[in-house]
């Protein structure tokens, strides 16, 4: 029966019309999704941060770049906790990891199989998250600024702007497969 109750979260959404999603909230408007989205609990904010206003902007604007923050650091932590398990049990790819024919490290331990990791290949992995940062913060005609009225979350697509990516990109990584496009 439980495995029942979590299935139904997968369950495909009724083809009802949605409704327009505000993007730009209130305090008033975090306060009345939290009731509906946890009538137990309610609205928490201990640390009354709905109603604070960040390096001189509008609580809206605070709002966004919280729930944005929120979203991301979600990710990441999401992220970290699948290559932990991968690591740990020993799950690697079967090619060289370094161009001179270098092998995956052997460690299952996550913390030793890092010490273990190259420097210029922990540099790549912090100038991918560099770049990757820097293109989540750019505004386009097409893709607002989560502090200014953007959805928080939103990622931009490779090719958004009149500049983009030079070569294609297969994947937007908001919505890969494109399973919420309308």
């Amino acid at each position: 029966l439980a495995l029942a109750a979590s299935a139904s979260a997968f369950a495909p959404a009724s083809k009802a019309p949605r409704a327009s999603v505000a993007v730009s909230e209130t305090k008033a408007d975090l306060e009345e999704l939290a009731k509906k989205l946890n009538p137990v609990v309610g609205f928490y904010d201990p640390l009354n941060l709905a109603e604070a206003e960040f390096w001189g902007t509008s609580n809206e604007a605070t709002i966004g770049f919280l729930r944005h923050a929120e979203i991301k650091h979600g990710r990441v932590a999401m992220f970290a906790f699948v290559g932990y398990i991968v690591h740990a049990n020993g799950i690697k790819f079967p090619w060289a990891m370094q161009m001179d024919g270098a092998s995956f490290p052997t460690e299952t331990n996550p913390p030793a199989l890092w010490d273990t990791v190259s420097d210029s290949a922990k540099w790549q992995i912090f100038s991918l998250i560099a770049f990757l940062e820097f293109w989540s913060e750019l505004s386009t005609p097409t893709h607002k600024h989560y502090m200014a009225g953007g959805k928080p979350g939103d990622f931009p697509d490779f090719s958004t702007g009149p500049d983009g990516i030079p070569h294609p990109v297969p994947f937007n990584l908001y919505d890969p497969f494109r399973f919420s496009k309308n």
